[in-house]
């Protein structure tokens, strides 16, 4: 037996968007199930994101923390952005992301994971990427506003991330399953093995 996810569409006999919001919106559509009958169903529409865990020569993760007001609560992070322009090139908007957020380049990308965060009720996607090979970036810090105006930084080893992660100390999904996802890569056919940075990416097809 195969696991791999499979694309399926179900019958939608009406849709409306009763909110649009700056980046996301919210669509109710009425699908049918598989007894005929038909179901609402709520969800956010949201355009993608990609997400970085950058490791440095001494085997740290970089992070952020950031406060996350719908949970309130300032949380650990590692870089990440939404993919704001249609088609763009989730390798490129994860690359201004490292820069904007920590103001770090790489020299070698891989897709470490995609996955969709919450499929129950929201259809974003997220390519994760792991960012090696890094160093400061030139010119002046990205200026940075709103919440991203208090952001914390450090470089925490990837051990004690992982600790943190099955301890419940750290919630964040990217970094969660960031970390967890390099060390079973490790642990199999090793980094080197992972997808290249511009691999196909079903959920967010993009521009070379």
């Amino acid at each position: 037996m195969t696991i791999k996810d499979t694309p399926e569409a179900w019958e939608i006999r009406a849709t409306e968007t009763p909110f649009v919001g700056n980046k996301t919106s919210v669509r109710t559509d009425e699908v049918v199930m598989p007894d005929g009958s038909v179901a609402r169903r709520d969800y956010q529409v949201h355009p993608g994101s990609v997400a970085v865990l950058a490791l440095d020569e001494e085997d740290r993760v970089l992070l952020i923390k950031q406060y996350r007001h719908p949970v309130r609560q300032k949380l650990w992070e590692i870089p990440a952005g939404l993919l704001d322009v249609p088609g763009e090139n989730p390798l490129h908007a994860a690359q201004r992301e490292l820069y904007e957020e920590a103001h770090v380049k790489a020299e070698d990308w891989r897709v470490l994971t995609d996955v969709y965060p919450t499929p129950g009720g929201c259809d974003e996607a997220v390519r994760i990427f792991l960012a090696r090979g890094l160093s400061e970036a030139e010119g002046l810090r990205f200026e940075v506003e709103d919440e991203e105006a208090d952001m914390e930084h450090a470089r925490v080893p990837v051990g004690e991330l992982v600790r943190a992660a099955l301890a419940g100390d750290v919630h964040n999904t990217c970094l969660v399953v960031g970390a967890l996802s390099l060390v079973a890569a490790r642990g199999g056919d090793g980094l080197d093995a992972l997808r290249p940075a511009e691999a196909p990416w079903p959920a967010r097809p993009f521009d070379a």
